[in-house]
């Protein structure tokens, strides 16, 4: 067994994940997971930048999961960046407090890559034959992938919770006219994502990351975020418009008193459950299956 560590530096969050990897078999036994809301990509789809504040943020989270990564004497570590770092003008500035901080490099990985990455992690333990269509909601981006055991066919195109909240929203809750324009834009990604993704071909829709997995939990009704319970929930389409409604009726106060809400994520988390009824939508899946392994499986799958 080799001890890894991975980090996904996403758009909104930061993650880590420390394992023990079976190289041969791919046999993962996670030793610790966490995420916190750093919020990197705040401002990057207006001004091409990653802001100080929000760096700041990155590098002190890297500083706690330095600590963890050396307490539990992970030996390879991977770091890999995404979407807002990608589109970031400064991102040198992130890799160099990166470095100093945790001793490796961060690879700003393409969306392809990413899209191999969530595929992987979040398929590994999934059985049957089945074709399946995996969609990972970022904050930025979101990727398309479509395969069994291998990848067949992958797209990530820029629309995710934060940017398009950042694009779209100044009110609380958002307008008839500021939803509309949201979903126009993801409309308009799936029209993208098509071009390379069969998105309507698969037998089984796999839905990744934390808008999802939020949606999840506010389907099941839990009084506070159970992974072991979202892990392979499967939502009906039905399940997913209601909790739509639900949260395009609300005010910030409301969502974040709803139990399974991540302080970082009230602001975010129409657009990202919009992003989701619209793939469902498009797709023509009657259900999404919700997976909590994700690309940071993968990531740490790649280092061993």
């Amino acid at each position: 067994m080799t001890r890894v560590a991975g980090i996904d530096c996403g758009t909104n969050s930061i993650r880590l994940l420390v394992a023990d990897v079976d190289p041969e078999t791919g046999e993962l036994t996670e030793l610790d997971r966490r995420m916190t809301v750093v919020r990197l990509g705040q401002g990057v789809d207006r001004t091409g930048r990653l802001a100080p504040e929000a760096l700041e943020r990155t590098f002190a989270a890297c500083r706690d999961y330095a600590a963890v990564i050396e307490e539990l004497g992970a030996r390879k570590i991977r770091f890999v960046a995404t979407s807002a770092s990608r589109d970031a003008e400064n991102r040198d500035e992130f890799v160099r407090g990166v470095v100093d901080i945790l001793g490796v490099e961060p690879e700003v990985i393409t969306g392809a890559q990413e899209a191999e990455f969530s595929f992987t992690g979040a398929t590994g333990e999934l059985t049957g034959d089945d074709r399946r269509l995996v969609v990972d909601i970022g904050g930025g981006s979101t990727e398309f992938v479509v395969g069994n055991r291998h990848v067949e066919a992958a797209r990530s195109v820029d629309i995710g919770c934060v940017r398009l909240t950042e694009r779209h929203v100044q009110n609380d809750p958002p307008t008839a006219d500021e939803v509309a324009a949201i979903r126009a834009d993801v409309r308009a990604a799936l029209d993208l994502a098509a071009e390379t993704v069969p998105l309507t071909e698969a037998d089984t829709l796999v839905g990744l990351a934390g808008s999802v997995t939020t949606v999840a939990g506010v389907v099941l009704g839990l009084p506070a975020y159970d992974s072991t319970r979202i892990h392979h929930a499967r939502l009906s389409r039905a399940q997913v418009d209601a909790v739509v409604e639900r949260l395009l009726g609300s005010t910030h106060d409301e969502r974040a008193a709803i139990p399974v809400m991540h302080p970082g994520r009230v602001d975010v988390i129409i657009a990202g459950a919009l992003i989701l009824a619209e793939i469902m939508e498009r797709s023509g899946a009657a259900e999404v299956v919700v997976s909590e392994h994700d690309i940071l499986d993968g990531i740490a799958l790649s280092v061993a």
